[in-house]
């Protein structure tokens, strides 16, 4: 799923989800398989050029010198707001997931809102709390989480410091290598996102030990509908999107289907990111948002389309994705504990 705000055309930023009863477009799910030689070919591509791993690029043109308040003040209200109650709720002593779902509950009501990453000029880092779609919804309250962990609620009066801090964790959960470099550094497809978290040690997916298949259907959603996104009318963008299209493709992603998540829900932990996997040929994840358990039933919290906010799902997750005819099954990814301050863990200037 292009996780960049957008066209609404395109599922949740690519494909709407939609309930039951609604009008759904036809959307046939199909299977390529990429023969050997073209796996040969795609991996000697990598080894030139690969999204996997960091790259020497440009110094990050985002940001301000350290110290330096920049952020709206509203914004800067609901950050305090979220980490003061975690804080006075003594979740910042909780695993990391459970963290995780006391800041995402604080955020219900928030009001869905695509497209906030979509801003004019050069490729930079959004921050915005008064809106959210799934993706920035699961960033920001990880990011928060993050920062509770480091100790933020005793530096409050430190703003400046502060968002610096915050711009940094969030910089690295959006951007591959923790670097902006244009609109293509962004990672757009989630699955992809989960890649490069895990990467980072800040999440270990866990769906291969859930029992999770191989999907091996080509990715090429973004390549192949550049019409939906302004900024692949730069054919350099565009070619450097299908270059991470086809290195995704020869790698395949695990998920679990959809008839399968009843039988490993007891294993979700509360704050595991649920990926909901598409079924529109080209993309690869349809919905995101966070596992919570609600009267020992598993359920979602997210920001869906359907609703206008942050909310937590009706009904049970697996009854959820097989009542939404765009999903076939999930991903799961666990949120690690930080292994040091934000701005230990991905380094570099504000």
């Amino acid at each position: 799923m292009p996780t960049d705000g957008g066209d609404p055309s395109v599922p949740e930023r690519a494909v709407p989800e939609r309930e039951p009863g609604e009008a759904v477009p036809a959307a046939k799910r199909y299977r390529a398989l990429l023969g050997p030689l073209a796996v040969v070919v795609l991996f000697a591509v990598g080894m030139v050029w690969s999204p996997f791993e960091p790259h020497p690029l440009p110094a990050d043109p985002s940001g301000t010198p350290g110290g330096e308040v920049t952020w709206a003040d509203s914004d800067w209200n609901v950050f305090e707001e979220s980490v003061r109650s975690a804080v006075a709720a003594g979740a910042d002593t909780l695993p990391m997931g459970d963290l995780m779902v006391h800041i995402g509950l604080g955020l219900v009501g928030t009001p869905y809102e695509p497209g906030t990453l979509e801003v004019e000029g050069p490729e930079r880092l959004v921050i915005d709390f008064g809106g959210m779609d799934c993706v920035t919804f699961v960033e920001n309250v990880y990011a928060i989480a993050t920062a509770v962990k480091a100790g933020v609620g005793d530096r409050l009066d430190q703003r400046g410091v502060v968002e610096g801090e915050y711009e940094r964790m969030l910089r690295a959960l959006r951007y591959r290598g923790n670097v902006i470099d244009g609109y293509p550094s962004r990672l757009h497809y989630f699955s992809e996102w989960l890649l490069d978290a895990q990467s980072k040690q800040l999440v270990e997916n866990v769906t291969e030990e859930l029992g999770g298949v191989m999907d091996d259907e080509p990715i090429d959603f973004m390549s192949t509908h550049p019409d939906a996104y302004r900024q692949l009318s730069d054919p350099d963008n565009l070619d450097v999107i299908r270059r991470v299209e086809e290195l995704l493709s020869a790698r395949g992603r695990l998920y679990i289907p959809e008839d399968r998540i009843g039988d490993v829900a007891d294993r979700i932990q509360p704050g595991d990111i649920i990926a909901a996997t598409s079924t529109v040929p080209g993309l690869d994840v349809a919905h995101t948002g966070l596992a919570v358990r609600i009267d020992g039933e598993l359920r979602l919290l997210h920001a869906p389309l359907v609703g206008d906010s942050v909310e937590v799902s009706v009904r049970p997750l697996a009854e959820r994705i097989v009542a939404i005819e765009g999903q076939d099954g999930i991903m799961v990814a666990r949120p690690l504990e930080p292994r040091a301050a934000p701005s230990r863990i991905v380094g570099g200037g504000r």
